[in-house]
């Protein structure tokens, strides 16, 4: 006996109309998660975090911090270090025409952070 695969616009289709709407709803939630873009500064104050908290866990001055964040080009360990402070990890996705996204992992993940921040 052979088995076909069954697409998931089928599957989905099947569903009752409240499961498929709840489906696209969470859908488009998650969507809108992965097309949102914020600067280190955007994400620090949506963490309720002070340059100066995130300059003490890093062992560097809240002016650095101040500069940083208005950095045209920096450095992704150094992003990969402030995302850490404040206690998140930094996730970069590659994206190639034709092929699903691959997530790029760091050979040495935040190792100068001891303490990140608490939210």
């Amino acid at each position: 006996m052979t088995y076909r695969p069954i697409p998931v616009d089928e599957v989905i289709a099947s569903l009752p109309l409240e499961e498929q709407e709840r489906i696209e709803k969470r859908g488009n939630e998650l969507l809108a998660k992965v097309k949102r873009r914020m600067t280190l500064a955007e994400i620090r104050k949506g963490r309720k975090v002070s340059q100066a908290a995130v300059a003490e866990v890093l062992g560097i001055g809240q002016m650095q911090i101040s500069r940083l964040e208005k950095r045209k080009d920096p450095r992704l360990s150094t992003i990969e270090r402030t995302i850490a402070a404040m206690g998140g990890q930094l996730t970069v996705i590659a994206t190639f025409p034709g092929q699903e996204p691959m997530v790029l992992v760091s050979s040495q993940a935040s190792a100068n952070v001891s303490e990140p921040l608490a939210k």
